[in-house]
């Protein structure tokens, strides 16, 4: 890991800017000191600052073997909270934005071969997935679908750069992606990455449940649990100080760690980018987020503090903090 610290700031400055669709820009960014950036592998995101107090989460979609160099897409999003529409409107060639280093919930696991599902703006971290399976030599192909084709971000880039391997699923003209028929087709081994909509990823995740170690996923939204529980309040209990807090069901846990000065990491609030997973050292999680995967929530070795509650039948839960 590079010298700086997951939940350091540090100034990015713009040297590039293109509108690659009407409502998608790419950024291209470079440390304000002119040194090398932090290093980061396929499937990571770094949090941007917004002036305002607002932090959003991007996918990095250039390569990562240039320290010199990030690279982000921005879907405008008029109905979000501002972030999108501000880098849109006011992030210019040789402006100044803050970040902190990446992370990475989404990375990609060795495997025979991949089918990459994009849906919209989902295709950004899985560009560096394809280069990097390209180099490794495994074989993999792209699903890409879009509201129409002038709306898929890096479609015409893609298809020169990877002739043959990338089938474009235009809405306005072919209709929702066949995703029977998908994984109908694909060999044994091969492991699904997929980022885009929720309805799409749900969809995937229903038709991959009987092998759901298949199927690899990130979400920019949050998800509804699916027997989600009514709220009641328990306990936590900070292994270093032994020190016990009460969660109020009105209360997350974030809530109540920053409200007795107990510093956690967090950005997104709605349990989408991991920046708070605390590892769990006793009792059963209800969890709430969109980030582990169906075997992590199995082993219930960490939480999202920010959504994920004790479960019904659990008075308390033991953090490692």
């Amino acid at each position: 890991m590079d010298h700086l610290a997951a939940d350091t700031q540090f100034a990015l400055t713009v040297h590039e800017r293109r509108e690659v669709t009407a409502d998608i820009v790419v950024l291209g960014l470079r440390a304000a000191d002119e040194g090398p950036l932090p290093e980061w592998e396929p499937g990571a995101h770094a949090d941007f600052l917004i002036p305002g107090g607002v932090t959003r989460q991007y996918s990095l979609c250039g390569d990562p073997a240039d320290r010199m160099t990030w690279r982000i897409a921005v879907l405008r999003e008029e109905n979000g909270r501002g972030g999108s529409r501000y880098i849109h409107e006011e992030i210019r060639e040789g402006g100044r934005i803050l970040a902190r280093s990446p992370r990475n919930h989404f990375p990609l696991r060795p495997a025979a071969g991949y089918h990459f599902v994009a849906g919209g703006i989902g295709i950004t971290p899985l560009l560096p997935m394809m280069a990097q399976a390209t180099r490794d030599g495994v074989d993999w192909q792209l699903t890409y679908g879009g509201r129409s084709r002038q709306s898929m971000a890096f479609a015409d880039e893609l298809g020169q750069t990877y002739p043959g391997k990338v089938t474009y699923h235009p809405q306005d003209v072919c209709g929702l992606i066949d995703l029977d028929g998908l994984l109908a087709r694909l060999s044994s081994g091969t492991d699904i990455y997929a980022c885009g909509p929720g309805p799409l990823l749900d969809a995937l995740a229903q038709r991959t449940a009987a092998c759901p170690e298949q199927l690899h996923v990130e979400r920019f939204a949050p998800v509804e649990p699916a027997n989600p529980s009514e709220n009641r309040a328990f306990d936590i209990e900070l292994a270093s100080s032994g020190r016990v807090l009460s969660v109020s069901p009105q209360e997350s846990i974030l809530d109540v760690l920053l409200d007795n000065d107990v510093y956690v990491d967090s950005s997104c609030e709605e349990g989408t980018c991991g920046s708070c997973e605390t590892r769990v050292l006793a009792g059963d999680v209800e969890h709430r987020d969109a980030v582990l995967s169906a075997a992590e929530r199995e082993k219930g070795e960490s939480l999202m503090v920010c959504v994920s509650r004790a479960a019904a039948t659990c008075p308390r839960l033991v953090l490692e903090l």
